[in-house]
């Protein structure tokens, strides 16, 4: 060793570090075990610090050979700790993992859930740390995650590893407190874990960008989270300004669950001109599929009397109990809030002890936290959710995973299922629930594509100019001066905008520079912009931004009759549905749009729910062509089988041995398809189009999936009300297109009209959806998030408002008009798709083809007729009082909230309302007077500490909260709490409802539901 100190010259040593490979062999033998004093030699005398580590921790890796793992590259702390934490040996993603890390490279780790992601990324970058501790005082590593629950869910599964190796962790968001905050701008944690919406925060400010000039390692988790949507465009910008205020590189991690093009995320993790390694562990080997379409047996019948549901409905609840019966934790996935709040419903009306819970966002803290620890202890044993719970919240083991209704896209369903076998080396174990044929056929084609891994490609936004523009504020707030080229410099390294050109930031520079008031001054001339020299309206428009998330507005649904609320629809199903005439269901029963004021919906009842619209229709995930092909040539495969006489129960066999079901769910999948073979109608395949006229409507089978279907329906629209000389309804779904022609058009016209959009070019296509889509609710929607992301309207503003036209068209010409049409026809639309459609008819590949039915529907346009009855499962309006109560009586029982005693003021719990007893009392004190809060019981600890002490205003407000609940629990007991449980009521509205009745029975529930449409209706002014 000391030959070696004293005979190499500082040149020789450069050489090595600038290319070690081929002094790698020399050198390894006396490596082994003098490696560290090496090191400490070289690090003092001859290299950089930086050279040093890549140095020293390269030549360590020479001689693994002999280690047995990748944990044997770690320092004796760190594999101290994984024997005490139990981990015998590293798992796939670990072995793969680690050592690449170690080499200062940056990595990509795509592996299924539990599988050991987090520890693979952590535990190499905490051994670099240790080797490095001594560095100057300031954040190493930011540790970057999609939502605040998993900064939470990921603190409590570090800090751990930080306490017992002496490292600083802090995880900071929107909800630190002001203390937290300062402590970490006087005392910077070693770590960080943050959201990307909070770095854009800390990014500005002078404390925290001092300490952030430390940072050597960047770990981004879910990265597939962020990486189709421009809050990670808004990432990858604030990264490219973190290393231009660095002036050097950090290493960056990115951890992923199973999905489709790889290469393109691990580009957009990185940026362009970067190197980045995959680490990509299969998961369908780790994988068990099975679907199932259940049919009502004579004990469905009776169950669905008793639930005030169809039997097709009694019947996948029972499996479904069955399931969970059997296992000891399941997660429960349905594709939006509504359904899950119908299907926890109907359990709890079922038997209101059996151990199943609700979770999505919309739910209060308390009631969702109590359902994630509920789960992971064991006293439930199911949890119906959505994407709440696709993401890497601990809810521990999870045995089985089921889907109720199809996924829609294969991505979702392995991400969902993922959650399953959650401990390493278990099979993940899923069963898909479905309830029609389009919904069965389309669920085995996303199982057998999500077990060979054929997964969707990634979309990742085109140089989203909202991002641009913020993130150029938030240069403009650091530096005075700033050049065009430097801005297009730093940012065409971010992945999505790598076609940035100067114009494009002369585009936005310009809007910024004319806004009033201003948010830059701008010299076209000399090429450079200047901050303003008032920065007031600077600062509010990026820090009242920070989020790229849009926020939706919810519009009050009003029976025009009585001026009463029925309930409440989403910006998404009105900004394409929302007009007046259209029918939609909520809440059971069938209602019709008379017209929009405002927040307000007025609606009239109707009896016929022909053609109506599920409320939640805007929240559902878009089916992919490629899935809606697969159905289609599965109806021509059996068509094509029966035709050459094999029998049906054949042509099942054939197929389960492509897809994972038994032949009589494939049979009953199939139940449509056959039947219209049998009566000599032709199907509807992935190379023809079926044209049918039915009622006011032309039915079109177009089997391509929702965007591309509602391109088309677009299209078709805009044509077909140019040449009539009025606007006519257009309705689609993956499946089909649905023309309201009111005599105007027939199956003929139709494709009349199809022939000649088939001979389109690629431009009059787009500039047709053009004119349609302007039109649309769609773009207005869409207009209104680009603009509030511009700073350009206010957050209240929204699409209904009379004024907004001319607000569209003061936008005409601005990046803000280009942006959102942009988004529409990358996110709405799918125009490549439609083209090539088109293409294929042009060519005769695809045939149109109409068919006679003496005005009765085919069995596979039944499908999508019956499907809104069945999905929406209306309510008869003489059942609809029973159904009420029960289902708030289910709900108000199984409500979890926080509770504090108001008199000893040293007791704080948060518990079920079903678990408490007639009348609650402090544990502590005995008194009853316990105040219930919708907060989760962190919120309340300092109100407890502080004990008469000084409070901040929120802790004022819920001091008063407490105060006057526990009034009513105090004099009413758990009959109180059942009131203050209802949905946004307040104290006051619960004081009326106890007066009125102070015992829970149904003439109590009728009042509670009567308060919370009133709270409602008071939210909307």
């Amino acid at each position: 060793m000391a030959e070696i100190e004293t005979k190499m010259t500082k040149t020789t040593l450069e050489n090595i570090a600038s290319s070690p490979g081929n002094y790698l062999v020399k050198l390894s033998s006396f490596v082994k075990d003098s490696h560290r004093r090496l090191l400490k030699t070289v690090s003092k005398t001859l290299l950089p610090m930086a050279y040093a580590y890549s140095f020293a921790l390269r030549f360590r890796l020479i001689v693994e050979s002999s280690h047995k793992n990748a944990f044997e590259l770690l320092v004796k702390p760190v594999r101290r700790l994984i024997e005490q934490r139990g981990f015998l040996k590293p798992t796939e993603p670990q072995e793969k993992t680690i050592p690449k890390i170690l080499e200062g490279k940056n990595v990509l780790l795509i592996s299924p859930t539990a599988s050991g992601k987090t520890e693979a990324a952590f535990l190499p970058v905490l051994n670099m740390l240790l080797q490095g501790q001594q560095g100057t005082p300031g954040i190493k590593v930011l540790y970057i995650t999609p939502l605040r629950a998993l900064n939470r869910d990921m603190l409590e599964r570090l800090e751990w590893w930080c306490n017992n190796l002496d490292i600083k962790l802090a995880v900071r968001h929107g909800d630190t407190e002001t203390k937290e905050r300062t402590r970490q701008a006087m005392s910077p944690p070693d770590i960080l874990i943050t959201t990307p919406e909070t770095l854009q925060a800390i990014l500005p400010g002078w404390v925290m960008r001092q300490h952030l000039q430390q940072v050597r390692w960047v770990i981004i988790d879910e990265v597939h989270e962020m990486a189709d949507s421009k809050r990670g465009s808004q990432l990858a910008l604030a990264l490219e300004r973190l290393r231009s205020m660095m002036g050097r590189e950090f290493q960056l991690i990115g951890l992923s669950a199973t999905i489709g093009s790889p290469e393109k995320v691990a580009q957009f993790l990185v940026g362009n001109g970067r190197s980045v390694e995959i680490v990509r562990v299969p998961v369908a080997r780790m994988m068990r599929l099975k679907i199932v379409y259940p049919k009502p047996e004579s004990e469905d019948f009776k169950l669905a009397e008793r639930l005030y549901t169809h039997p097709e409905v009694a019947a996948r609840l029972r499996l479904i109990r069955d399931y969970m019966s059997r296992h000891k934790s399941v997660l429960l996935f349905t594709n939006t809030r509504a359904i899950s709040e119908v299907l926890a419903s109907r359990f709890k009306v079922w038997d209101v002890d059996f151990p199943v819970s609700i979770h999505h966002g919309s739910l209060a803290k308390p009631s969702r936290i109590a359902a994630e620890k509920g789960l992971k202890s064991g006293e439930l044993k199911g949890l119906v959710a959505t994407s709440s719970l696709e993401l890497g919240i601990d809810v521990g083991r999870i045995d089985l995973v089921i889907q109720y209704m199809s996924p829609r896209q294969v991505t979702r369903l392995i991400q969902r299922v993922g959650r399953s076998g959650h401990r390493i080396g278990l099979i993940a174990e899923g069963l898909i629930v479905t309830m029609d044929s389009d919904d069965a056929l389309e669920a085995l084609a996303i199982a057998r594509r999500a077990l060979k891994e054929d997964l969707e490609p990634v979309e990742i936004p085109p140089k989203p100019y909202d991002a641009l523009a913020h993130q150029i504020a938030g240069l403009l707030l650091k530096n005075r001066r700033v050049e065009f080229n430097e801005i297009s410099e730093m940012f065409k390294n971010a992945y999505p905008y790598e076609d940035l050109t100067i114009a494009d930031v002369e585009k936005i520079l310009r809007y910024m520079h004319q806004r009033f008031p201003r948010l830059a001054w701008v010299s076209f001339e000399d090429k450079v912009v200047l901050k303003p020299r008032r920065t007031k309206a600077l600062f509010e428009y990026y820090f009242d931004n920070l989020s790229m998330i849009p926020e939706e507005k919810q519009f009050l649904v009003v029976d025009d009759s009585s001026d009463s609320a029925v309930g409440v629809l989403d910006e998404a199903f009105m900004a394409e549905y929302g007009k007046p005439g259209t029918k939609f269901i909520i809440r059971g029963s069938p209602w019709r749009i008379l017209h929009v004021s405002e927040e307000k919906v007025h609606v009239t009842p109707v009896e016929d729910p022909t053609g109506a619209i599920p409320s939640w229709i805007g929240e559902e995930i878009p089916v992919p062509f490629e899935i809606a092909q697969e159905v289609a040539s599965i109806r021509g495969f059996v068509e094509e089988q029966m035709h050459k006489g094999l029998s049906q129960e054949e042509i099942a066999a054939k197929l389960s041995e492509q897809y994972p079901a038994d032949k009589d769910t494939i049979l009953r999948a199939l139940a449509e398809t056959i039947e219209q073979v049998i009566a000599d109608i032709p199907v509807p395949t992935d190379n023809r189009i079926i044209f049918e006229d039915w009622e006011d409507f032309v039915i079109i089978h177009t089997n391509f999936g929702s965007l591309t279907n509602r391109a088309l329906a677009q299209l078709l629209g805009q044509l077909l009300s140019e040449k009539i000389g009025y606007a006519v309804v257009v309705q689609h779904d993956p499946y089909r297109i649905f023309v309201q022609t009111m005599g105007a058009a027939n199956a003929n016209r139709i494709i009349e009209l199809f022939n000649e959009i088939r001979d389109m070019s690629d431009q009059a296509v787009r500039d047709t959806l053009t004119r349609a889509t302007v039109k649309t609710g769609l773009f207005k929607r869409r207009m209104i998030h680009v603009a509030r992301r511009f700073g350009a309207l206010k957050k209240w503003a929204d699409f209904s408002s009379v004024s907004l036209q001319r607000l569209i068209k003061s936008f005409e010409d601005t990046p803000i008009y280009e942006e959102a049409l942009k988004e529409v026809f990358t996110k709405d639309l799918d125009i490549e798709k439609l083209v090539h459609v088109l293409e294929k008819i042009g060519r005769g590949e695809i045939q149109l083809q109409k068919v006679e039915t003496a005005g009765y529907a085919t069995p596979v346009a039944r499908v999508g007729i019956e499907r809104v009855s069945m999905k929406t499962d209306l309510i008869p309006p003489e059942r609809m009082r029973a159904v009420l109560i029960e289902s708030a009586k289910a709900r108000l029982l199984n409500e979890t909230s926080s509770f504090v005693c108001t008199n000893c003021w040293n007791y704080t719990e948060m518990i079920r309302t079903k678990d408490l007893p007639d009348k609650p009392k402090c544990p502590r004190c005995g008194s009853p007077a316990l105040g219930l809060l919708k907060v989760e019981e962190e919120k309340i600890l300092p109100i407890i500490e502080k004990k008469g002490g000084k409070l901040t205003k929120n802790e004022e407000k819920l001091h008063m909260q407490a105060l006057q609940t526990a009034k009513l629990i105090a004099k009413y007991g758990k009959t109180a709490v059942l009131a203050l449980s209802g949905r946004r009521v307040q104290p006051s509205d619960v004081k009326e409802v106890l007066e009125e009745e102070s015992k829970p029975n149904d003439r109590f529930y009728e009042l509670v539901l009567e308060a919370e449409r009133k709270a409602i209706s008071k939210r909307f002014g």
